[in-house]
């Protein structure tokens, strides 16, 4: 079964959004443990407008199950990872200013500068994953880095998914396949939901977890948190 990673990103854009601790962040984060998912996630960006960096700090303790950490790998988040040592870093190229990630690696042109990061957090016992686009070439190209993952960007596959499905797969499906020639790992996210999860899943060869959020969260709004996470695990089943 795949892993369900729950982004708690959104919860605290809500609790900046007042000020205060109102969502309580690591109250989500326990919950979502609790409730079902098999990992969590969060991006902290410089600008702090949702996770912020001691958030990172306080989440490590007080929960058990696998932490991810995603971010663009600038001096200060390095930093970050190898303070908190989570389970898994998912690098990914954006700006600071990026409101959300829109696209993956160049992993030709970063190579090196990705090797050397990744080589990093592999001497302090941190297993890597690299955003990238669904592309063979640039897979195969991502296993030269020394990463043990990539997670697939799905933005694409999602909005496509109604127009024609099949046809919104078939890329991700050959990137999968590229993946597991290369042996990488496969992890996948962003814009997954309840209405094309089931599909992607089924599709996808060796997928091992998903990072969800803003969807995720959005339907938490309306059917609950622990009814939305275990919506989204039957999804993946």
């Amino acid at each position: 079964m795949t892993r369900l990673s729950v982004n708690i990103n959104k919860i605290a854009t809500l609790r900046n959004a007042r000020g205060g601790n109102h969502p309580n962040v690591l109250d989500a984060a326990i919950n979502c443990q609790g409730f079902g998912a098999e990992g969590i996630t969060v991006h902290p960006r410089p600008d702090e407008r949702h996770i912020r960096y001691q958030d990172v700090f306080d989440i490590k303790p007080i929960i058990t199950t696998e932490f991810n950490i995603e971010g663009y790998p600038s001096d200060q988040f390095i930093d970050l990872v190898l303070d908190v040592k989570p389970t898994q870093v998912t690098l990914v190229p954006d700006p600071p200013e990026a409101l959300t990630s829109s696209s993956g690696w160049d992993t030709i042109t970063h190579k090196d500068f990705l090797k050397e990061i990744i080589d990093r957090f592999h001497k302090n016992g941190i297993r890597t994953s690299i955003f990238i686009n669904p592309e063979s070439e640039l897979i195969k190209h991502a296993a030269d880095t020394g990463t043990q993952r990539v997670e697939l960007y799905t933005e694409p596959y999602a909005t496509n998914y109604h127009k024609n499905k099949e046809s919104a797969i078939e890329a991700f499906v050959k990137a999968a396949e590229t993946a597991q020639s290369v042996n990488l790992g496969l992890n996948a996210g962003h814009d997954l939901d309840l209405k094309n999860l089931k599909y992607f899943n089924q599709n996808i060869p060796n997928l091992l977890e998903v990072s969800i959020g803003h969807a995720l969260v959005s339907d938490a709004l309306y059917l609950g948190l622990e009814n939305t996470i275990q919506m989204y695990l039957r999804e993946l089943k």
